[in-house]
């Protein structure tokens, strides 16, 4: 019913609307990267279908930053006062004009109006056209790329135009510029294929170390374990609210979880929780106990939430896989079309026509947004073009306003790209570049991003952390795409004012405007967890993980962070609703506010090298390599 409401609504916004004289077309968007490794084979064919979707523009944006710190900056009068699904549908809903410019604008071109169709949102039109009239509409060609090593195809056009009166109603169609740079036929060789979403590669990070002794508060410096967290963090509270709590944990397929290995880690540091899984929720086909490669997520949230049940959060199928925006639409309803909002290029998309793929409907707005979400994969902010990364910011902002605290993991590869690449000074990844290159989600200034620290050396649990310098370094840095929000522009600017970099110009974006990250960060070096020896069999990188042989390993990475600051807010929504009060949402505000100073160590020691160069260093207050440092549960509290 609601679809055939949005469908007569279409239509009749479409017919009453007169077409405006054609107008001359103007360059929407351009790749944002040259892809490294890919060349051109052939022309894509002109009778092949595609399928399109073109993003309206919203009403309401420009106060989006606004309206989300009413709800959560703690000196509002109207803190914790979250929206309903419907109200933000309502308040971001494109214009009647928005929707008949776009509209007509295609049926001009020929494409008759019942070959379209609405979102329930209003935000998408979802059209099914051949290569040859997508070519004409958009003044583009369309060309198949291989990959020089594994052979593997995509298509994409460089760039692409629209008529002048049309640009302001379009945020970005798809699929067209948005490319994913690492080939898919090597998903089972490193983690994370996806351009949208899953790039793992960067944590966590295993060490070559054995772990020789038994793990104790004494030796946190050389083994993290449940009760080092709790101790660095003074947690010390028991969940009582859990069954109107939810914390939920996203993992893209084919990264999975291992009963056995869950039972194997419970068994030594939480005997309570052995024989307990997650409640799981498959989004598009996904599919799990295929290796043990989300274990340590899971088994220091639920470990350090026990009781709360944890949601995970499955996405995409063992054949195409899933982006970013395939969990956004399973929370988020709003964000779908009808046949979903997402690029081909980068998501997955539903249903899979490739054998073995998943052949229900994509999954979109199945459950209710948890509490707090918490997402260990990453992809480099270069990779992605400005107005495809703002779409999706402003979706994350949308969860905010539910009251949902969204948590990213920020990178193991300190100032530089997915490993270890960087920029040139046409902000472009290339081999040897000397510019530094910030990641993505966690430049969105509504997520949260989360560095790594760990305890130094010969250090306990009582003596101040340092920046992680064990095998990776946490992820920093100033973004090249979003402005600096309100909330940070006091800590940023103090760290750029009382201590600037000693970087030459052009090193990152040091313009004093610029979303600045991490905002927090947690400890993230020397996680103990089991090797998974068939991994190595399938030929896993060593580094990507666990197991159930009984041997123990260490892991590193901003991936152990994440979660961990997850579970934290999660203890402290428990003890809100626990009082009557609701979620406390998107954190960001708060933390960057006075009156929460005090729950932060400060962190004053490493720095996150990387592009040649020692990268930022630590230091009182904010700075690019730990944020506000790590929390501490109980001053929170």
């Amino acid at each position: 019913m609601m679809r055939l409401l949005a469908l007569v609504s279409f239509l009749t916004v479409c017919l009453a609307a007169p077409s405006p004289r054609a107008s001359h077309h103007v360059v929407h968007e351009t790749r944002a990267a040259d892809p490294i490794d890919w060349q051109i084979v052939r022309r894509l064919e002109h009778d092949k279908v595609l399928p399109m979707r073109f993003g309206l523009k919203q009403e309401n944006l420009h106060r989006i930053e606004e309206m989300l710190l009413a709800v959560s900056h703690p000196q509002s009068p109207t803190y914790g006062q979250h929206w309903t699904p419907s109200t933000v549908v309502e308040t971001f809903a494109p214009s009647d004009d928005t929707i008949a410019a776009v509209a007509n604008w295609l049926t001009d071109a020929g494409i008759t109006r019942e070959r379209l169709r609405l979102s329930i949102s209003k935000g998408w039109i979802d059209l099914n056209a051949t290569v040859g009239e997508i070519e004409d509409l958009l003044k583009t060609e369309y060309h198949v790329y291989s990959h020089e090593e594994t052979g593997d195809e995509q298509i994409g056009c460089v760039s692409y135009s629209v008529p002048a009166h049309v640009q302001p109603h379009v945020d970005l169609i798809k699929p067209t510029v948005h490319f994913r740079h690492r080939p898919v036929s090597n998903r089972f060789n490193k983690r994370g294929m996806n351009l949208g979403a899953p790039s793992r590669t960067r944590g966590p990070k295993l060490s070559n170390k054995k772990i020789e002794e038994q793990p104790s508060l004494a030796n946190c410096d050389k083994m993290i374990t449940l009760d080092c967290l709790r101790a660095l963090y003074s947690v010390d509270y028991t969940p009582v609210a859990t069954d109107k709590n939810s914390y939920g944990i996203v993992e893209f397929t084919p990264q999975a979880f291992l009963r056995e290995d869950l039972n194997l880690f419970f068994r030594n540091f939480s005997p309570s929780l052995v024989g307990v899984t997650p409640k799981t929720v498959l989004i598009d086909g996904g599919i799990f106990d295929f290796n043990g490669e989300s274990d340590l997520d899971l088994e220091y949230a639920m470990g350090l939430t026990n009781p709360q049940p944890i949601t995970l959060l499955q996405t995409g199928d063992i054949v195409e896989g899933a982006g970013f925006d395939n969990w956004l639409d399973a929370v988020d309803g709003s964000f779908c079309t009808f046949e979903g909002g997402d690029d081909p290029a980068q998501d997955g998309i539903y249903p899979d026509p490739l054998p073995g793929g998943f052949k229900g409907a994509e999954s979109c707005g199945i459950i209710a947004p948890p509490n707090v979400v918490s997402v260990s994969y990453g992809q480099d902010e270069a990779s992605i073009t400005a107005a495809s990364a703002m779409r999706q910011c402003q979706e994350y902002a949308k969860l905010g306003l539910m009251g949902t605290s969204v948590f990213y993991s920020s990178g193991d590869d300190g100032v530089a790209g997915n490993g270890g690449v960087c920029l040139n000074p046409q902000l472009k990844p290339v081999k040897n570049g000397h510019v530094f290159s910030p990641s993505f989600p966690v430049t969105c200034p509504f997520v949260t991003a989360v560095g790594a620290t760990q305890v130094n050396p010969g250090s306990t649990v009582n003596d101040p952390e340092g920046a992680c310098e064990q095998v990776i370094f946490s992820g920093g840095g100033f973004s090249n795409i979003f402005p600096m929000p309100s909330y940070q522009a006091g800590a940023v600017t103090n760290f750029l004012t009382v201590h600037p970099p000693p970087f030459r110009r052009g090193v990152f974006n040091d313009s004093g405007k610029a979303r600045a990250y991490p905002d927090l960060s947690a400890n993230g070096a020397n996680y103990v967890i089991g090797e998974h020896e068939l991994l190595k069999i399938k030929t896993f990188v060593t580094f990507d993980v666990l197991g159930i042989d009984g041997e123990f390993e260490l892991v590193f990475g901003t991936s152990c962070s994440s979660p961990v600051v997850g579970s934290l807010i999660t203890l402290v929504n428990d003890a809100r609703i626990a009082m009557g009060k609701g979620p406390v949402g998107f954190i960001n505000p708060a933390i960057y506010s006075e009156q929460f100073q005090d729950a932060f160590n400060d962190i004053t020691m490493g720095g996150n090298q990387g592009c040649g160069t020692p990268g930022f260093e630590s230091t009182v207050g904010w700075d690019p390599v730990t944020g506000m440092c790590p929390v501490t549960h109980l001053k929170i509290f």
